[in-house]
């Protein structure tokens, strides 16, 4: 809901404007949208201010300044803050600058979630207090205070098999190929499956989840009833298919290259080299996507000191995603 200062390329507002919020590299100091898993996911700060609010009155593009970004709808923005103080003077400072451009803040639609605070003052917004929550939905998936993937898995997985049978009639029709079925199956539900998988914290159980979902649907396409027996490793093999955790995996390290490639100064780039500071409590520190990521490149014998040169070419990049995909790290 901030004016923030990129320049605005006519042809796709959408586009333009969604790059801008997470890639710009000019933005007023402390204000920072972040991505909806942070890469450390043991400290997420204070509170995390969520707003979504619906722009009835988009910005005039031949009267904004040449340096505005057209807003054409709703805006989602995650405020990041260690302190409730900060936290209070963010949001204050996201309104004003809000309102200089004929914005508004819904108090409805904005949300508080603390974590590992113990401080209970309220943030408030126009004197109202803003509503606390446990987790939060941004940008399709959600954010909790242990991270959310074990609930953004459940969701995604609802969402698809809605898919999934939204689809019901392709899925039977004798018209059509097998091959074309499970060519509709990737476009149409299994990108529905895994939107946002490059930042899930995965286990065996919530990967168990998803790889058991993927079989159900493909032996339904195969129109595979029982008593008829079909092992995994030869469903996969005739839908050309690779094990879930492997696809995730590949999505991820490539997000990371691209992460990677960009500039020092992007937002994106800060938010997956970032290392929170503060106190560990006493026991095994929880797998986080981090602990998980740093594990899988040091079995394959690389430091991110390495990633980050071996990223900026694309072709070597490749390789050294396939490399990393072929190592199965310790998962809790």
């Amino acid at each position: 809901m901030v004016p923030l200062r990129k320049r605005h390329l006519p042809g796709n507002p959408q586009r333009e404007t969604d790059r801008a919020i997470h890639c710009t590299d000019r933005r007023p100091p402390g204000l920072h949208p972040l991505a909806d898993n942070l890469p450390n996911g043991d400290r997420l700060g204070h509170a995390t201010v969520h707003n979504r609010e619906k722009n009835r009155d988009p910005v005039d593009p031949h009267e904004a300044a040449g340096n505005a970004i057209l807003w054409t709808g709703r805006r989602d923005i995650a405020l990041l803050s260690h302190k409730y103080q900060d936290a209070q003077e963010k949001l204050n400072r996201v309104a004003e600058e809000a309102e200089k451009t004929g914005l508004k803040i819904s108090m409805t639609k904005t949300e508080v979630m603390r974590v590992n605070n113990k401080q209970h003052a309220p943030i408030q917004l126009h004197q109202e207090n803003i509503k606390e929550v446990d987790k939060f939905v941004y940008l399709g998936s959600i954010v909790s205070k242990d991270g959310g993937t074990d609930e953004d898995i459940r969701s995604r997985i609802n969402k698809a098999r809605h898919a999934f049978r939204t689809l019901r009639s392709v899925w039977s029709s004798s018209a059509l190929a097998q091959h074309n079925k499970i060519r509709i199956f990737n476009s149409n539900v299994k990108s529905v499956l895994l939107y946002g998988s490059e930042t899930w914290r995965t286990t065996k159980t919530n990967t168990q989840k998803l790889q058991t979902f993927i079989n159900r649907c493909l032996r339904n396409i195969l129109n595979i009833r029982w008593p008829e027996v079909i092992s995994n490793q030869d469903l996969w093999e005739r839908t050309r298919q690779a094990p879930i955790d492997q696809e995730i995996k590949k999505r991820k390290w490539g997000w990371i290259g691209h992460t990677l490639r960009k500039p020092s100064s992007n937002t994106t780039r800060q938010s997956l080299e970032w290392n929170p500071q503060g106190k560990r409590k006493v026991g095994r520190p929880r797998q986080t996507w981090r602990r998980s990521t740093d594990a899988e490149a040091r079995a394959a014998g690389m430091t991110w000191a390495e990633l980050r040169r071996t990223s900026q070419n694309r072709v070597r990049w490749r390789s050294v995603v396939a490399a990393l995909c072929s190592y199965r790290s310790e998962e809790d």
